[in-house]
């Protein structure tokens, strides 16, 4: 509202919402729009609908700590609160524009002040009613169409947000509203707000899997760049908030942290075959605790090809395939004998080998001694980081489908091996059962994270719980629906 409409400065300016905790407090002066409606000539037609909106903000710019003890009171106090700006923008039938900036200064004035002053990006925003009608909706999207999550009070006189704004971020807020006759009103507002200190230590976040095709227990990864401890869960639900995950078909799935600087993303299920995933970073420019701010990520995307799952009773010495649920092959195999019992568990397929040299010193086995091995293998399908592998066996075909007579790799014939080889792909689904081997872990030893309840994963997530999962829904914008 134009400056003019501040009419009798001796008055006491009366409090119309101040945010808990003295992060912003936004006023209204005296001589309201409705009140001013009543000196309108006669006969000079019907009054513009309109309400004006109070915008409250917190400006970077120092002082605010000081300001904030003069302010959080029940009276605002011009020129002692110099850590807190109020707007007052007029909202029409037409849907007039406004930018936030400073009130006082002049056009070029305030395009340069704008810069040195931009919006605290740890401060809320609060916008409320002057006139009596109601808030409707409120929309803010940054300049990547993100949409920011915020709130409206339930009788719609007021709307503050809920997640905290970026750091160096442009912000579009649309407002809509009923004047006191309940006629539809609106504005559109734009502010920026103040850049991410320039420390270089700014949080990233590195994802994987590389873009390609892979199976339906691919893991989706997030390294940070920096460590965010369990001991600040705040900081670490923003990063979780912040690192999105999206996919077609739309599936439940959710984040846990592997370690302070490790995540891991999966669905409830496998994933469906042929959905395509989309993994993106929102950290650029939210600030993240302790740790400062974010900084920018580049996202990734793979799809899934057909579901893909091979299930080895080593009690039966066998192994069965299936494609999207239809056994396509079974193969007769040897698995890890007394000693050197198979992991069992659900496994991934980590990555194919062509040819592989296996000795027995990488797993403890001593030179010299009756099980040291020194073996070229072919076909080899690696499943641990540890060296676990579904490999071509020419030497124990006898014993395939009758023992087990492996140090712990599952052995098949050359020819199987060579279809298995060709058959799946990174990420596709390998079980043992009945091996009497030790549970695969979930973590240490490539991705053994579907042996974990879905109850178990949640837990390690800042966010999710069991009935609730914000990472598979976009936000949405506050609203209110108009009576009629």
């Amino acid at each position: 509202m134009p400056q003019a409409q501040r009419k009798q400065p001796t008055k006491a300016w009366s409090v119309v919402a101040a945010v808990t905790g003295a992060m912003l407090v936004v006023a209204a002066a005296p001589g309201r729009a409705h009140d001013a409606d009543t000196t309108r000539e006669p006969g000079s037609g019907p009054r513009e609908a309109a309400v004006t909106l109070l915008v409250g903000r917190a400006l970077d710019e120092g002082g605010r700590t000081g300001a904030a003890g003069l302010c959080a009171v029940h009276t605002f106090r011009p020129g002692l609160c110099t850590g807190w700006r109020e707007q007052r923008v007029r909202a029409t039938a037409r849907g007039s524009g406004a930018v936030l900036r400073e009130p006082a200064l002049g056009d070029a004035a305030r395009a340069a002040r704008a810069v040195a002053l931009p919006t605290d990006p740890d401060a809320p925003l609060e916008i409320a009613l002057a006139d009596r009608g109601r808030l409707t909706d409120v929309t803010v999207s940054d300049a990547h169409g993100r949409q920011l999550a915020g709130e409206l009070g339930p009788d719609g006189g007021n709307w503050q947000n809920t997640e905290p704004l970026r750091a160096g971020e442009t912000y579009t807020v649309q407002v809509g509203a009923q004047d006191a006759a309940g006629t539809p009103v609106g504005v559109t507002m734009a502010f920026r707000t103040a850049p991410p200190a320039a420390d270089g230590g700014r949080l990233t976040a590195e994802f994987g899997p590389r873009p390609g095709t892979y199976g339906a227990g691919e893991i989706v990864t997030a390294d940070l760049s920096h460590p965010v401890p369990a001991d600040d869960p705040l900081a670490r639900a923003r990063v979780e908030q912040a690192l999105q995950v999206t996919s077609e078909p739309r599936v439940e799935g959710a984040w846990h942290w592997v370690d302070d600087s490790t995540l891991h993303y999966r669905p409830r299920t496998y994933w469906p075959a042929h959905t395509v995933v989309r993994v993106r970073s929102g950290l650029d420019g939210v600030e993240v605790g302790e740790r400062g701010y974010g900084g920018p990520s580049d996202g990734i995307e793979f799809t899934v090809a057909d579901r893909i799952e091979a299930v080895t009773d080593s009690a039966a010495h066998q192994m069965t395939v299936r494609r999207n649920g239809r056994i396509i092959r079974t193969i007769p195999v040897t698995t890890g004998k007394a000693g050197f019992r198979t992991r069992s568990g659900v496994k991934v397929v980590l990555r194919k080998e062509p040819k592989v040299r296996m000795r027995g010193d990488t797993v403890g086995i001593k030179r010299g001694t009756s099980e040291f091995y020194d073996l070229p293998v072919l076909y080899a399908t690696r499943v641990t980081w540890s060296g676990e592998y579904i490999h071509a066996a020419p030497w124990s075909v006898d014993a395939q489908g009758e023992e087990n007579v492996s140090h712990g790799c599952t052995g098949m014939s050359t020819e199987n091996a060579a279809w298995f080889f060709e058959t799946v792909r990174e990420g596709d689904i390998v079980e043992v059962v009945n091996s009497g081997g030790e549970k695969m872990a979930p973590f240490a030893n490539g991705f053994g994270d579907w042996n974990m309840d879905w109850r178990s994963w949640l837990a390690g997530s800042a966010l999710a719980s069991a009935d609730a999962h914000p990472h598979t829904s976009p936000p949405t914008p506050s609203r209110l629906h108009p009576t009629t």
